[in-house]
C-alpha cells in the first residue's frame, strides 16, 4: 500500500467544487479546503506506487480548476 498527501492550489471560488470532484476519484481518502500557502490537502492510497503516480497525474492534475499540485509522499507508516 502506499500512501501520500497531495498540495492542491485551485482557482479563486473553486475549492469546494474541486474538493466534490477529488471525492469520486477512488484512491482519495480524505480531501479537505485549508488556509495558507495551498488550498487544498488530499490525502491518498493506491495498491502500488505507480497507481498512485497515475491517478495524480490522469486523474488529479488534469481536473479543471486545479491550477497547480505538490505530492509529499509517505517514506515508512
Amino acid at each position: 500500500m502506499h500512501r501520500g498527501y497531495i498540495l492542491l492550489n485551485c482557482d479563486l471560488g473553486a475549492e469546494e467544487y474541486v474538493v466534490e470532484e477529488l471525492k469520486r476519484v477512488p484512491q482519495v481518502k480524505n480531501a479537505f479546503v485549508t488556509f495558507g500557502a495551498y488550498d487544498i490537502i488530499v490525502e491518498m492510497e493506491a495498491d502500488t506506487q505507480e497507481n498512485f503516480d497515475k491517478a495524480i497525474s490522469l486523474k488529479i492534475r488534469s481536473m479543471p480548476r486545479v491550477v497547480s499540485t505538490m505530492t509529499l509522499n509517505v517514506v515508512s507508516q
